[in-house]
């Protein structure tokens, strides 16, 4: 069946804009979201993305860069109406051994990146009235993992980003939730340890890993219209593992 096009109430297409959308998770949601009919754009080092995505070069540790990566969003596609900021690395080592770059690396990608993505679309989102912001987080953020200080305190930080801007935005007609992947199976996460996989899988009352089609259905639902009263919210897309911890 064929899916009817988002649109605003000028009857524009609905526009969405994924960071990290040239693989795993972040792909499958730009391209979920364009079945959905919205039209989307991603940003990626890179400047990769899948078919039919509009395609920008930009770096999360840059703030010229983010911007301008906007810019020709924009310019392509108009106004943000949802950002879905998924772009993230991931540089693990027990916390005795990892030394301040590894440490602040992680978090001038995962963190404030996320806020400099934030920070640039809000301004538009509080024109219109009205936004969606959609911030992926990681189990691991209230779950603990070890070897992921670093990691693990990105992911967490993304919750206070949520529920601030919430707190900040709310009347505005502006969404923003975190949703909280457990173990998806993506190239990154199939790059742990065998006896780590085993251990999670053990853990997941689901008894099974995650696919991106799961957290993109997650990501979808509140990038729509209908999770308009939802906001400040942590949803975790992980088979039970974390239990909302």
């Amino acid at each position: 069946m064929e899916r009817s096009t988002v649109v605003t109430e000028d009857a524009t297409p609905r526009t969405a804009v994924v960071t990290g959308a040239n693989r795993g998770i972040g792909a499958a949601i730009a391209q979920r979201l364009m079945t959905e009919g919205y039209r989307v754009a991603g940003i990626s080092r890179s400047g990769e993305a899948p078919e039919g995505v509009f395609a920008a070069v930009g770096d999360m540790r840059d703030t010229a860069s983010i911007d301008a990566a906007f810019t020709a969003i924009e310019g392509h596609q108009g106004p943000t109406d949802v950002l879905v900021a998924n772009a993230g690395i991931n540089k693990d080592t027990l916390v005795m051994r990892m030394s301040d770059e590894e440490f602040t690396d992680v978090v001038d990608v995962n963190l404030t990146g996320v806020f400099r993505c934030v920070r640039r679309v809000t301004k538009g989102m509080i024109r219109r009235r009205g936004g969606r912001i959609v911030l992926i987080s990681s189990v691991v953020g209230l779950y603990g993992s070890p070897g992921q200080v670093n990691y693990a305190a990105t992911k967490a930080g993304l919750v206070g980003i949520a529920r601030s801007v919430t707190r900040e935005l709310g009347a505005r007609g502006i969404t923003a939730n975190v949703v909280a992947p457990g173990f998806i199976e993506t190239a990154m996460t199939q790059e742990l340890p065998e006896a780590t996989q085993k251990q999670y899988l053990a853990s997941i009352p689901a008894a099974r890993f995650g696919q991106v089609a799961d957290v993109a259905d997650a990501v979808t639902y509140l990038s729509s219209e209908q999770a308009g009263y939802i906001s400040g919210a942590v949803l975790p897309v992980d088979g039970g593992l974390g239990m909302g911890h």
